[in-house]
């Protein structure tokens, strides 16, 4: 399945959201998905440390997002 991950940072006084990288990868089922962008987190060239991930469908769905550190939310 084709995943689009987003990383991005939260700002704490009113939660809005900046995006700081965006991929679109395959991956054959959630699971993988997220390895790859536990992966890419460690590796992708972005401005900032993202402090959060999204990993949504080919068709948007968000299908995973958690911030780093803490455990999965959906």
């Amino acid at each position: 399945m084709e995943v689009q991950i987003e990383f991005y940072r939260t700002r704490d006084r009113d939660k809005a959201h900046a995006v700081l990288g965006r991929v679109t990868k395959d991956a054959t089922d959630l699971e993988e998905a997220i390895e790859i962008a536990q992966s890419l987190s460690r590796s992708l060239a972005m401005p900032q440390r993202p402090d959060a991930v999204t990993i949504s469908d080919a068709t948007g769905k968000k299908l995973y997002s958690c911030e780093f550190g803490d455990g999965p939310e959906k």
